[in-house]
């Protein structure tokens, strides 16, 4: 018998688990804004989704339902989400445009930041917080800490720092 690896085919060691009101609905909506693909689903008798696993790129996002009976809540319930993700695209522009199309609502537009990528943000229709981004200068943190201090300091914020 083979072993078994520790960490599964097609997951990092860290992987995001969202938890979402209509996860039915939530699916659709990643797979049109992001070009999610799902891998699997587990339906709860009462038709709720209890797992699904959606492969975004080159990694995996698990999601479900909300049910505050085990403690899981959305960021709809608690009237804000505690984390948000980070995606990296090829064009961030076509990716963020898709997004909005698809009914995520424009947090941050996209612009030339001073970390080196090229990134907007978006909340998506079940309260999570989206930041796309393309990789657009290699910049070192001696560098992003420069930059950083000056667009904090408002000397130069038409370029997020840059």
């Amino acid at each position: 018998m083979p072993a078994i690896s520790s960490i599964p085919d097609g997951f990092h060691a860290v992987t995001p688990y969202l938890t979402v009101r209509d996860a039915a609905r939530a699916i659709e909506f990643y797979q049109r804004a992001f070009g999610a693909t799902e891998r699997g689903r587990l339906t709860m008798p009462d038709g709720k989704v209890g797992h699904a696993e959606l492969a975004i790129g080159g990694s995996v996002v698990m999601l479900a339902d909300e049910f505050p009976e085990f403690g899981n809540t959305s960021p709809q319930t608690l009237k804000g989400a505690t984390a948000g993700l980070a995606l990296y695209v090829t064009d961030v522009d076509a990716a963020f445009a898709r997004a909005v199309a698809a009914g995520a609502t424009v947090k941050e537009p996209v612009g030339d930041k001073f970390w080196g990528d090229r990134a907007g943000s978006v909340v998506d229709p079940f309260g999570h917080k989206w930041t796309l981004l393309t990789r657009i200068e290699d910049v070192p943190f001696s560098e992003m800490q420069r930059r950083m201090e000056k667009f904090f300091s408002g000397a130069d914020d038409k370029k997020q720092g840059t």
